[in-house]
């Protein structure tokens, strides 16, 4: 059996999520008693949180919503390149080097591993140039490791706007600190919320 590679953090109470974003919260509906013969879980949280897609909705007003994204972009052939360096950006031709016979989805390790419960700041993003380059190279989807492709605090979200124009999807927050990088199978689609911004993904790989 071909191994599976979970790129997926796990969610949980204290997970950090943007300052003033809605954080995860689970409590039981329901436990096992002897008047009850199952338990029933509840969550909400932000649609953000964690491991997510975002959908052009979450930064064009007329963009499509979640659910209506194609789920082809989310599987298949994908190149993970390790881009950590001190630079608060990823300039194109960290990148440039890593893009021969690029498939069309992009994973980028930006950071360390880091404690999901403690909100990165100062946390290393994508240049609006680099997302350029990438959607030059014929990139459908770019994910990172970190909480957003533009930096923290980022006030006119440069790289969502040249997602927006180029027409590419986004994977924020995966965990990539224990992957090799080279090229896998990617799947990684997000949960059908209607009319949503963003989405929940469990995220994976297989090696090719």
């Amino acid at each position: 059996m071909t191994n599976l590679i979970d790129i997926t953090p796990p969610v949980r109470p204290g997970i950090a999520v943007y300052p003033g974003d809605a954080p995860y919260e689970a409590a039981w509906t329901v436990e096992i008693s002897d008047d009850c013969p199952v338990n029933v879980g509840q969550f909400s949280m932000s649609s953000h949180c964690g491991a997510h897609a975002d959908a052009p909705l979450h930064y064009d007003p007329e963009g499509l919503s979640i659910d209506q994204l194609d789920l082809h972009d989310f599987v298949g052939p994908a190149r993970l390149i390790d881009a950590r360096a001190k630079g608060p950006l990823c300039q194109p031709q960290e990148l440039l080097p890593f893009l021969k016979d690029c498939p069309p989805r992009v994973l980028v390790r930006l950071g360390e591993e880091r404690d999901p419960l403690v909100w990165p700041q100062g946390y290393r993003a994508l240049s609006p140039e680099t997302m350029t380059l990438l959607a030059d190279a014929g990139v459908r989807l770019i994910g990172v490791d970190v909480p957003s492709v533009d930096p923290d605090g980022s006030e006119n979200l440069p790289s969502h706007g040249i997602a927006r124009s180029r027409d590419m999807r986004i994977l924020e927050n995966l965990a990539l600190s224990a992957v090799e990088p080279g090229d896998y199978e990617l799947i990684a689609l997000p949960m059908k919320l209607e009319g949503l911004d963003a989405a929940p993904v469990r995220a994976i790989l297989r090696p090719l």
